[in-house]
């Protein structure tokens, strides 16, 4: 079973409704104890990351969230959900990051537009999270901050320049990109966190 966190904001459904397209059974959930006990957690997140935090924090998520985590569960974060997991984000400067992952969001190149709302192509590297994809990878993005580079970087996309689209560190899946908007791509990248869970 996989918990998608239900912290309020946000379309939560689509991410639930595309994870049970490629079979999991997976919830919208607020309860500790069920994420306690999930073999997968998904933190999606859509808008102002400041916002999406303090919800979060509201909703008395954060730790069940890093307790998870912690404890080596495949957890995906998704869009702003990715960018809640780094330290801070200059779109929100005096609100706190979860920490997961090294490093700060920043606002995408001068000279393109913002938001990036379009399809972008993946540069990557070999990873479990995008094995069986056929080259060139499409997926869909809607964003206008993203995180800056790290060795745990597996997929950019040219818009200005480099521009991290993926991100895996042990158990932490983080995608820029909406794979639940992604089509045939997108469905696999999700089938292939599901076939990361222990016990499949």
């Amino acid at each position: 079973m996989i918990a998608v966190l239900d912290y309020g904001i946000g379309n939560l459904r689509s991410a639930q409704k595309a994870l049970e397209h490629v079979g999991a059974e997976a919830v919208l959930t607020a309860d500790p104890a069920v994420i306690a006990g999930a073999a997968g957690v998904v933190l999606p997140g859509v808008g102002h990351v400041g916002r999406c935090l303090e919800a979060l924090r509201a909703s008395g998520l954060e730790e069940p969230a890093k307790a998870a985590i912690d404890a080596g569960t495949p957890f995906l974060g998704i869009c702003v959900g990715m960018q809640m997991l780094y330290d801070g984000s200059d779109e929100a400067p005096d609100v706190k990051g979860m920490g997961v992952l090294p490093g700060r969001v920043q606002l995408l190149p001068e000279g393109v537009k913002r938001p990036q709302m379009q399809w972008n192509r993946l540069d990557h590297r070999p990873t479990p999270m995008l094995a069986g994809l056929d080259d060139p990878i499409w997926m869909y993005f809607v964003h206008s901050y993203a995180p800056e580079p790290s060795d745990d970087v597996v997929a950019t996309c040219d818009y200005g320049g480099a521009v991290v689209a993926a991100v895996v560190k042990d158990n932490v899946w983080a995608t820029q990109f909406h794979p639940e908007k992604s089509g045939v791509a997108g469905l696999r990248l999700l089938a292939n966190f599901v076939a990361s869970l222990p016990g499949d």
